[in-house]
């Protein structure tokens, strides 16, 4: 069994093309959920679920998460 079950916070944030600190605010307001194994750790079932829950979104600010606009809908 090669596939990974469980990832670090440094390898969420590489899979993202984010940064750790960013993941951090993920967790810590409670967009994704992690759990505490002698460090944060991110279940692979649950990144999958945050990203398709979150497809769609502007996850750019964490504390105004809106959905993504078009170039049409931000001219009108």
């Amino acid at each position: 069994m090669n596939e990974k079950l469980i990832y670090t916070v440094q390898e969420v944030a590489k899979i993202l093309h984010s940064s750790p600190n960013y993941i951090y605010s993920l967790i810590e307001k409670g967009y994704l959920p992690a759990i505490k194994l002698s460090s944060i750790k991110i279940l692979k079932s649950t990144l999958e679920k945050f990203l398709i829950e979150n497809e769609g979104n502007d996850l750019s600010d964490i504390n105004n998460i809106r959905k993504i606009k078009t170039e049409k809908e931000e001219k009108n």
